[in-house]
């Protein structure tokens, strides 16, 4: 028989109960009662968890890299690699969307980004490359499409002009970097040097900051007249950032913007996705997408009319049924 210290039906028990529940209301007011969803929505210590959320992946010098793999395990496999100086959270909307769609998806931390380790070297185009080749090695992956956004898609490229694609059915550039951020005599549509130094000098500055300038201000278009801004997504993307070691996001900035990817991208062979926003202030449309568009052979070039960068989030409805459309044509 229960005693009545433990027996829910006791009135003294149940009155705690209700001050305890009133309590629990009250400070959770301030987050919209998100922490006590969260909390009733986890599985108790005793119930198996269904599936495989969060692992890690030890590269050969020893970097351990995070990755999140969700969907069923026999769905055709979708891979992503995220911006700067963000992570695979990034992508969740896309995640999410494709996994209730029967689709394996899958997204790591770069290299001293999100939750992977935070080696002091490596943070250049090849490793990240090599990172994610160890990924879909060691998962053996076959037959996977790789969607890269901004950082990511020069990750990508990178990854089929060292690896090609004999593990790759299709790719995908979201507002990505190639062929060349940096303006140079053979590519006079980029950006200047002045650009990128300046970040640099905000990232020494204060970089939590620049996170927090980048996000309110171009990356998700909110400086634009009219514009409807969300706190949230730029608390999300400064979260994100502050994840990241300074090292990290301080070399990546040379990593994204001075990488020539055009010989990569001559190497693609397969049908290729390339989404840009004609408004993206920080990776320019003509310097990027529609450069990138005209090297990959087989490629679709779709633009997102007033779209800013950060397009994955502001157009992530629209985007999600393109890339459902891709995957299945």
């Amino acid at each position: 028989m229960p005693s009545q210290h433990n027996d829910p039906a006791n009135p003294a028990r149940r009155d705690a109960l209700v001050k305890g529940a009133g309590l629990t209301a009250a400070l959770a007011l301030p987050l919209a009662g998100a922490s006590a969803s969260a909390s009733a929505a986890s599985p108790k210590p005793s119930q198996p968890q269904v599936g495989n959320t969060m692992s890690y992946i030890t590269t050969k010098d020893g970097t351990q890299i995070y990755y999140k793999d969700w969907g069923p395990r026999d769905g055709q496999p979708v891979v992503f690699s995220h911006g700067w100086p963000l992570n695979s959270d990034s992508w969740e909307g896309q995640m999410l969307f494709l996994a209730e769609h029967g689709y394996r998806v899958i997204a790591h931390d770069r290299r001293g980004h999100g939750r992977s380790s935070q080696p002091w070297g490596g943070h250049e185009m090849n490793t990240y490359a090599d990172d994610l080749a160890t990924v879909i090695d060691k998962l053996d992956l076959k037959g996977a499409s790789l969607f890269g956004f901004s950082t990511g898609g020069g990750e990508v490229a990178r990854y089929i002009g060292r690896h090609g694609t004999k593990r790759v059915a299709k790719a995908g550039l979201i507002s990505a970097v190639p062929p060349q951020m940096l303006k140079t005599d053979k590519n006079p549509g980029g950006l200047p040097i002045e650009v990128f130094d300046g970040i640099r000098a905000g990232e020494r500055a204060n970089r939590a900051q620049l996170y927090k300038d980048i996000a309110s201000g171009p990356f998700f278009g909110f400086n634009r007249p009219g514009a409807k801004v969300s706190q949230g997504l730029i608390d999300w993307f400064y979260v994100q950032g502050m994840q990241a070691s300074h090292k990290a996001t301080f070399d990546c900035i040379k990593a994204f913007s001075e990488t020539d990817f055009t010989e990569d991208l001559k190497k693609f062979d397969i049908p290729t996705l390339v989404v840009h926003g004609d408004d993206d202030q920080v990776v320019p449309i003509d310097a990027a997408g529609r450069a990138s568009a005209k090297l990959v052979k087989n490629s679709k070039l779709v633009v997102y009319p007033g779209a800013p960068h950060g397009l994955t989030d502001t157009h992530k409805d629209k985007l999600n049924a393109d890339l459902l459309a891709f995957l299945k044509a």
